[in-house]
């Protein structure tokens, strides 16, 4: 088992920027290729970003390509998105997920952790 918390959320203003962190503990961190989704109200959970476990390859979402992303550091067992010029239509529940395979997936049925997840508003 992995278990993820995610922190670094909160409210800004539009045009700011946020760093979420998902720690990680259980299984070797640098086994698990890792994700970040984000759910809105109303909204079914949307793909954000994806790296390998080595952190050389990476994916994000065509909304969020050129201001965020992600990245890990696995002697901290951390993940990180780094979100600049934030949106009003960023506003979501962020959610840090954990896979064990070597595909960087933008399906969340594809992953078999997850955190609680952390709320980050953007205001205008």
């Amino acid at each position: 088992q992995v278990q993820l918390v995610e922190s670094g959320g909160g409210l800004v203003q539009a045009g700011d920027s946020l760093r979420l962190s998902c720690a990680a503990s259980g299984r070797t961190f640098s086994s698990y290729y890792m994700g970040w989704f984000r759910q809105a109200p109303k909204k079914e959970r949307e793909f954000v970003a994806a790296i390998s476990w080595s952190g050389s390859s990476t994916r994000h979402a065509d909304s969020v390509k050129g201001r965020f992303t992600i990245s890990r550091d696995n002697a901290k067992n951390t993940v990180y998105l780094q979100m600049n010029s934030l949106k009003p239509e960023d506003t979501a529940v962020y959610y840090c997920a954990a896979r064990s395979d070597t595909v960087l997936s933008a399906y969340p049925g594809h992953y078999d952790y997850w955190g609680q997840g952390t709320q980050v508003t953007v205001s205008s």
